[in-house]
């Protein structure tokens, strides 16, 4: 009797550089959100063993008004629960066209507040009731998370990004790989000149290149490529045998390879 392929797990971010226009507040791009859907779509249908992730981040809906009130930093007096609030609209309005896109695809995609479900204690993830994601993956549905607001014991509020949630997940359910699609190719050595992409990136390497990672050039409270980087190289220490990919989404068909295994852009490994 043959068996069947063992079933892969896969995280998969959709950056709000990407999936929003970072200059323009509260603009999504439709149209790369869309075709972003296709190709998954395309990519389970040729794999249904693959089991996937998805989280988003809050581009240019939930960022300005995040610096505009300070709220990852914590919220106390009326005016910072009022920005809470907006943030959270904000958040949760793109993730309405995210998950409309993905439905119109025909993806079994169920969205997952973190606002709602994750308790943090000064900007960490302190709980998260996990089994209604864990379920939706065994049951072949597609949970997606975002960038969200969320109640914290010593800060009143913050912001946790996709990376800190992603983080906190990774940690319970070790998938194999992590996909960090932006509109950058990868990781820099050069940046802002952007002429020499480094191809790997290990916790031996990194020291050498820490002067050289920037942050984002638009509006980002919740750090940049530098922070990005030293989040993933920690989680690959901690999870033996995981990948995580630094890579554009930009260019039709990334988003299917990188799914298929490809290693586009930066790789951090150990």
């Amino acid at each position: 009797m043959v068996s069947n392929p063992p079933t892969q797990l896969v995280f998969l971010k959709l950056g709000g550089s990407l999936i929003t226009d970072k200059l323009r507040p509260y603009t999504p791009r439709i149209e790369v959100i869309q075709r972003i859907a296709e190709e998954i779509a395309q990519t389970l249908r040729e794999n249904p063993q693959l089991r996937l992730l998805v989280g988003h981040g809050a581009g240019s809906f939930g960022h300005v008004p995040a610096k505009k009130y300070g709220t990852r930093n914590g919220v106390h007096d009326r005016r910072e629960w009022l920005g809470f609030a907006e943030v959270w609209k904000e958040a949760a309005t793109l993730n309405r066209y995210v998950t409309d896109a993905f439905i119109k695809t025909g993806l079994p995609v169920i969205s997952f507040s973190p606002c709602a479900s994750v308790t943090a204690n000064d900007g960490q993830v302190e709980s998260w009731d996990l089994y209604p994601i864990r379920s939706a993956i065994e049951a072949g549905l597609l949970p997606i998370v975002f960038g969200d607001v969320i109640f914290d014991r010593q800060r009143g509020g913050t912001i946790l990004s996709t990376e800190d949630l992603f983080d906190y997940l990774a940690r319970n359910f070790h998938p194999q790989r992590i996909l960090l699609a932006g509109i950058e190719k990868g990781v820099w050595r050069d940046y802002p000149q952007c002429a020499a992409l480094l191809t790997t990136i290990t916790p031996a390497t990194f020291q050498s290149m820490v002067l050289h990672l920037e942050g984002s050039n638009a509006t980002d409270v919740t750090g940049g490529m530098a922070s990005k980087v030293r989040q993933s190289l920690a989680l690959v220490e901690a999870i033996a045998g995981l990948e995580v990919l630094i890579f554009s989404g930009e260019e039709p068909g990334a988003i299917c390879s990188a799914l298929q295994g490809e290693n586009l852009g930066t790789l951090i490994h150990v």
